[in-house]
């Protein structure tokens, strides 16, 4: 058997408290509230674009302009779409996720005494 002990005790106990408290639900909730329907969204999004390609190939091959077709607007809207969420998370995090964290890691550092060794010195 190992000596180590569990993960469970390797933790600083106020972490048990800050996962209780109502904030770091909030956090979570808010999370939760941009990233599974942003996931969802795209991910149809893309099986869309997969099933057209496999079953409306008359569709996917018309041309749009000159040799540009359907199905390259549509893989090149997936890398926008991409783009897209990953900068509407940014500005969603900076106003909604953010303050929050900052809050919480500030209580944990107030309730522990010392910074959370995670952190950037920056």
């Amino acid at each position: 058997m190992s000596s180590e002990p569990d993960v469970a005790a390797r933790h600083d106990p106020v972490y048990d408290e800050l996962h209780a408290s109502q904030e770091f639900a909030e956090l979570k909730r808010r999370y939760r509230g941009f990233a599974i329907p942003a996931t969802v969204a795209f991910l149809v999004w893309y099986l869309t674009y997969v099933v057209l390609s496999m079953w409306a190939g008359d569709f996917m091959s018309g041309q749009v302009i000159g040799n540009i077709n359907v199905a390259l607007v549509l893989g090149l809207l997936q890398f926008a779409t991409t783009f897209l969420i990953a900068w509407l998370y940014s500005g969603y995090s900076t106003k909604r996720l953010d303050p929050l964290a900052r809050e919480l890691d500030e209580r944990f550092i107030s309730l522990a005494g010392k910074p959370n060794q995670g952190r950037s010195s920056h």
